[in-house]
């Protein structure tokens, strides 16, 4: 038979989970075998990668060879891989070792540790995967709540759509809550904190007057939707910053959403972020703050 290699890892069982350091070494051993020419495939969980290859429609007589890929070494999922490929030369590589006898580690025939006990630790192979290109980082701002807007109430259906939508976008997306607490290390504690998360984002999409209005401060470009029918404080807002990405909760769907996302990451949108955001620090507009001293005098 022909050589041919199937990569498998955590990341093909169909119970199992694909980490981000797990991809990466796949993706660091994928590149030592295309240097060297070698052919491989690789098995995917159907959960993470449906229409890929996955293991339950792999045929194991297709393989010479079978490595197993990052994460620990143990239990019946990498013991039942050793039956079901035992014909094959089985290699376990950048993996952990916490029982030598357990035999998920016995049935391979080299294990290449990045760690075992009595034995020296060598780096994760993720540490150097090939680099990929950066992609942009999208602070995420949704509320379901605000029930104050009663049967105008889009809040539901617009945070449904946009989180449907943004699960095909290749971008990082980062879920932030403008609610703040002292107690809860999930949530900033101080505004200042919130906002230097905001002054890292590439982009924010928001349904959240103030997911707006902390984008902008920050400098960032801001996909808003405002979640109540007929449009209520996003639109307002909008249109006091200046700012046009916004989509009324009548015309969410892919096409608004796809048009003003290509805006958004496009020059002049980061343009005019940064003249917004000037704008707010020269105080060029006044504000109701302004309005509250000439109403205390009268």
């Amino acid at each position: 038979m022909r050589q041919r290699i199937l990569l498998t890892g955590w990341f093909s069982f169909r119970d199992g989970e694909a980490t981000a350091g797990d991809v990466l070494a796949l993706r660091r051993v994928e590149d030592v075998l295309r240097h060297d020419g070698l052919a491989y495939d690789v098995a995917w969980s159907p959960a993470f990668r449906p229409g890929d290859l996955d293991l339950d429609h792999v045929r194991p007589r297709a393989y010479s060879h079978l490595v197993f890929v990052c994460g620990p070494l143990h239990g019946k999922q990498i013991t039942a891989l050793h039956r079901r490929f035992r014909h094959c030369v089985r290699i376990a590589v950048g993996v952990s070792v916490i029982d030598a006898d357990d035999p998920a580690v016995t049935g391979f025939h080299q294990v290449l540790a990045r760690d075992a006990p009595g034995a020296e630790p060598v780096e994760d192979l993720a540490a150097r995967a090939p680099a990929m290109p950066a992609t942009p980082v999208v602070g995420v701002v949704l509320t379901r709540g605000q029930g104050e807007h009663g049967a105008h109430r889009r809040h539901g259906q617009v945070a449904d759509e946009l989180t449907r939508w943004l699960v095909g976008k290749d971008c990082a997306r980062l879920e932030l809550d403008t609610r703040l607490d002292t107690h809860d290390w999930h949530l900033s504690a101080t505004p200042d904190q919130l906002q230097s998360v905001f002054a890292r984002l590439d982009l924010v999409v928001t349904d959240r007057l103030h997911g707006l209005v902390l984008g902008l401060r920050a400098g960032a470009p801001v996909l808003a939707v405002d979640p109540v029918a007929g449009g209520a404080k996003v639109t307002a807002q909008a249109h006091a910053c200046g700012w046009p990405a916004v989509i009324p909760a009548e015309h969410l769907d892919e096409a608004h959403l796809e048009r003003w996302w290509r805006w958004c990451r496009s020059a002049p949108a980061h343009a005019a972020a940064l003249r917004v955001r000037a704008d707010f620090t020269a105080g060029t507009a006044p504000d109701n703050a302004d309005e509250l001293l000439t109403a205390l005098s009268t």
